[in-house]
């Protein structure tokens, strides 16, 4: 496995260049650029800015991996998944000429309130996704839906929306939620629902005890994770330069003691 960022919080004010300058020099292999953070990465660049973009990652040691879109599918309104559907295969566009791996979709929760029950918006965000899966595949972009929402970020719902999406390229990205845990304390069952789907993998702050950070480690070298991404997706710190380095040597500590 690989250690990366997520650009939410910790690098949330960071241009590009301040991104390689600082993962490089704390051992942060990889990052997902979260839209509407300081390193402009947009959908409004032009192509000049995308192929600046691409350059840069090229010729650094920071690998580009994925573009964290805001995308999401559970409106009520039909006009408004499709509008979402088709912002999604414009990030699919953008990560093929700034040269990232994949893009970040999410479900944002459920409509039972609005009447409308939880089969239904599982099934018509599932829906959606494979028109967006699709769309990646034929553009050689991963797809990858966080485990994400209150209520969606249940393990048991999110299989519900991948299998009905139900394609090679709609793929999970884990989310380390405490929601994981089943009454035990455990996160096996519910990891064993998506692990054939796992392709992206945020984590959170190591130090929380509350979530088993070692036996995740240990599931994901038992699925052949490889060279992906687990990349930090914590609170912000005034500190960076001395906060990357401890939190690279705790995900060492954790994931060297992750026998696979």
């Amino acid at each position: 496995m690989r250690l990366g960022m997520v650009t939410y919080q910790v690098a949330a004010e960071w241009d590009i260049d301040t991104i390689i300058e600082k993962c490089g020099a704390t051992g942060f292999e990889g990052v997902e650029l979260r839209t509407t953070h300081a390193h402009g990465v947009e959908l409004d660049i032009d192509q000049a800015k995308r192929q600046e973009v691409k350059k840069r990652f090229a010729d650094s040691n920071v690998t580009l991996w994925g573009l964290g879109t805001t995308c999401e599918f559970h409106a009520v309104e039909m006009d408004e998944v499709k509008k979402n559907i088709e912002e999604a295969k414009q990030w699919v566009d953008l990560a093929v000429e700034v040269g990232a791996v994949g893009i970040k979709v999410r479900p944002n929760g459920l409509q039972e309130k609005a009447g409308i029950p939880k089969e239904k918006t599982l099934e018509q965000i599932g829906t959606a996704y494979r028109e967006v899966g699709e769309y990646g595949k034929d553009k050689g972009i991963e797809c990858w839906m966080e485990v994400h929402g209150k209520d969606t970020c249940i393990p048991a719902n999110m299989k519900v929306i991948i299998d009905t999406a139900d394609h090679d390229n709609c793929l999970v990205c884990w989310n380390s939620n405490l929601a994981d845990r089943d009454e035990n304390g455990k996160i096996d069952d519910n990891f064993a629902m998506l692990k054939d789907k796992i392709a992206s993998c945020h984590i959170t702050n190591l130090e929380d005890r509350e979530y088993p950070w070692r036996r995740l480690f240990t599931l994901l070298n038992e699925i052949g994770y490889g060279d992906r991404f687990t990349l930090l997706e914590g609170r912000g710190t005034t500190d960076p330069d001395r906060f990357l380095p401890y939190y690279r040597a705790l995900w060492l500590e954790l994931t060297g003691d992750a026998a696979p």
